[in-house]
């Protein structure tokens, strides 16, 4: 059943397509974010595997949230990797096992591509879509990718 929530049918899916590409992102980073985790070594080893693992944290219940707000606009939400992998605007590098100054220029680089489509995503739903809980969901997302990038960054200055 489509909602009737003041937002046009048409405009319903063109928020929910943004989002699952969102979705699509977050959990790429997610994965790399938790693989970065897992395989970190050298001398902050414990502090970076520590920072991975509050970020990877932070990318779970930014997940949740985008998957639910997809339901709540009346669509379904994706859930395979084979789908992820498809919509996602994130690269995935197999078989790479960076050095530790190179997992965090790959994480910032990511969270940085995603504030940047963020902020198109915005302004499409706000102005184009006329979906004002979508643009503040996911203005509160890109503030925390935000924080996600600027700490990262501290690490390389």
């Amino acid at each position: 059943m489509t909602p009737k929530i003041g937002i046009a049918e048409t405009n319903l899916k063109k928020s929910t397509s943004l989002l699952s590409i969102l979705l699509s992102d977050e959990m790429t980073l997610y994965v790399k974010t938790r693989k970065f985790h897992w395989n970190i070594s050298g001398n902050s080893f414990m502090e970076l595997h520590k920072l991975f693992e509050s970020q990877y944290i932070q990318f779970e219940a930014i997940i949740d949230e985008v998957a639910e707000r997809i339901n709540k606009l009346g669509s379904k939400t994706i859930g395979t990797m084979k789908e992820f992998t498809n919509l996602s605007r994130l690269e995935e590098n197999e078989n790479n096992y960076p050095a530790q100054k190179d997992m965090i220029l790959e994480l910032l680089k990511d969270n940085e591509t995603l504030i940047t489509e963020i902020r198109k995503d915005i302004d499409v739903c706000a102005n184009e879509n006329h979906d004002a809980g979508t643009a503040d969901l996911l203005t509160k997302i890109l503030q925390q990718h935000e924080t996600m990038a600027w700490i990262l960054r501290r690490y390389l200055n």
